[in-house]
């Protein structure tokens, strides 16, 4: 018996389920409403029963039956949704979308130009790119709003993955002119009358602090700023001196003047610059893909001046 439905009516009329109103499905999956009610009005003709009660209010209340079949609907979706992964990785195909968040602080360093390869390699996958602070990125994570997260190791929860690539030792960012710029390396207790400049951000701003806490010490933090680029410089122009996880290629602050970068003499650890991943037994061919991508782009294009690999 040849089947006279689809799986997109289906979908349709889950969306329509669980929102409770044509006018709100609609607006959340982006379908106008009289595809929606066309779509509902054939299942109901196809299977012959009542999936709905319209109230005056314009909202919708599911049949006994309605709830039964959304059920029924939603488990043979999401069946359909497994068979279509199983395919592709059959068939090792790497395609479709795909939704990355990267860490702000390094993300106008390495993301447009490691993007740009990635779909070169893979024309079939869509990206599309998310820059948030790390507390947001877990966050979107856990809700399954993205895919995977490139990021620190910081503050990561035991229901997400870490796939290492890059360990980033701290360096002490200055301005080309100050006494340490000649520096090999630089003791923190050097740094404690010196004003700094503090990246604030959550977990980040934890971590820079907690180098000094560790030797009983405390900053003087002249500035504080949450954007990588104005603390760049910020330190360029004498305002204090900033520490950093990562050394750019080009050591010039966004407007245009040098700086130099000196190891920090401290046992904080480095930060491991990795994927970050919800926990899943199956991974699909295109989150594998992107995992191999970034690793082999960040350690063959020397980003961050780095060419040593996470242990």
């Amino acid at each position: 018996m040849a089947l006279r439905f689809t799986l997109r009516q289906l979908e349709y009329f889950v969306a329509v389920g669980e929102a409770g109103s044509i006018a709100q499905a609609s607006e959340q999956i982006n379908v106008s409403g009289p595809s929606l009610s066309a779509a509902i009005a054939q299942l109901e003709t196809e299977f012959g029963i009542q999936l709905f009660i319209r109230k005056h209010s314009q909202k919708l209340s599911l049949t006994p039956g309605g709830r039964t079949f959304l059920k029924e609907a939603a488990r043979l979706l999401s069946e359909a949704d497994a068979l279509h992964d199983v395919a592709g990785n059959i068939a090792e195909k790497v395609g479709g979308p795909l939704a990355i968040g990267c860490l702000l602080t390094f993300a106008q360093i390495v993301f447009p130009a490691l993007r740009k390869s990635f779909e070169a390699a893979y024309p079939g996958v869509r990206v599309r790119q998310f820059e948030r602070h790390q507390g947001q990125l877990l966050e979107m994570l856990q809700r399954g709003e993205i895919d995977a997260a490139l990021t620190y190791d910081l503050e990561v929860t035991q229901d997400i993955s870490f796939e290492p690539i890059v360990q980033l030792p701290p360096y002490v960012m200055l301005p080309a002119g100050h006494p340490f710029a000649g520096r090999t390396r630089i003791a923190l207790e050097e740094l404690v009358h010196e004003p700094m400049v503090l990246l604030d951000l959550p977990h980040s701003r934890e971590y820079f602090l907690s180098a000094f806490q560790m030797k009983g010490l405390r900053p003087t933090i002249g500035e504080r700023t949450p954007d990588i680029a104005v603390m760049r410089s910020m330190v360029a122009n004498g305002f204090g001196y900033g520490i950093a996880n990562m050394r750019p290629l080009h050591s010039m602050s966004p407007d245009g003047k040098p700086l130099v970068f000196v190891p920090v003499d401290s046992d904080l650890r480095p930060l491991t610059m990795g994927i970050a991943l919800p926990h899943a037994e199956h991974r699909t061919q295109t989150i594998r893909a992107f995992i191999d991508h970034c690793r082999h782009f960040v350690i063959e294009q020397g980003i961050f001046g780095t060419e040593r690999s996470a242990k």
